[in-house]
This record gives structure tokens, sequence and C-alpha cells, in this order.
């Protein structure tokens, strides 16, 4: 599995297992799989004595009206895909191999990462 954060034109930063469509040699798209939507909830940053930095977040399936886990997307709409903190990642694994004991109706995952 390449689990990875890819940031959106439209300015949702999305994880989930991506892949590359490749057509002729060239990347047209990429594949997403089980893909979330990152929020971040009320950030909290700590001053320098105490040297910490919370972050809320919630995980939410990134289109909530299907039940398809693969979604491809165009490579025009990807504007870059970056490596998730190791925190994020546990937390997004555990979310799909369905461990999370914090998910409510809806699909909303909500977790610290320090």
């Amino acid at each position: 599995m390449s689990i990875k954060v890819a940031l959106l034109k439209s300015g949702e930063s999305v994880i989930a297992d991506i892949k590359e469509l490749i057509s002729n040699d060239n990347i047209c798209g990429y594949l997403f799989e089980n893909p979330n939507v990152i929020t971040f909830l009320e950030p909290e940053v700590l001053t320098e004595q105490t040297e910490t930095s919370k972050l809320k977040i919630s995980l939410i399936p990134w289109i909530l009206i299907t039940s398809d886990t693969k979604i491809p997307v165009r490579s025009d709409w990807v504007i870059t895909i970056v490596e998730p903190i190791e925190e994020v990642k546990k937390i997004y694994e555990e979310k799909i191999n369905g461990k999370d004991s914090q998910v409510n109706s809806v699909g909303e995952q909500q977790n610290l990462v320090e």
C-alpha cells in the first residue's frame, strides 16, 4: 500500500492509497483507494516553553454518497502528493482496517496528533 496525502485544486487534503494511472508512458491520473478528506479541527500550538503542539483531525470519506472504494482522479486536479506524518498514517490505517473505535454514524473520526 502507498498511503499518501494529495492536495487537490479544490483545497481538499485527501489521504488514500494512491496509485498512478499511466497511458502511453504518461501519468494521466491517479487511483485513490479508500480516500478520506483530512479536516483540521481546532489546531492548538503551545508556546516554546512546553515545546508541544497538538492537532485534532477528522477523517471523513471523500465522497459520502458513493460506495465505491476506488476513485480515479484526473492528474490536472492534483496539485501535489506528499508523504503523511506517521501519526496521521497510523490513524488512517486503523480506520481503514476497522480498528477505529471513535467512528460515528457518518464515518467521522476525531483524533489528536502530537
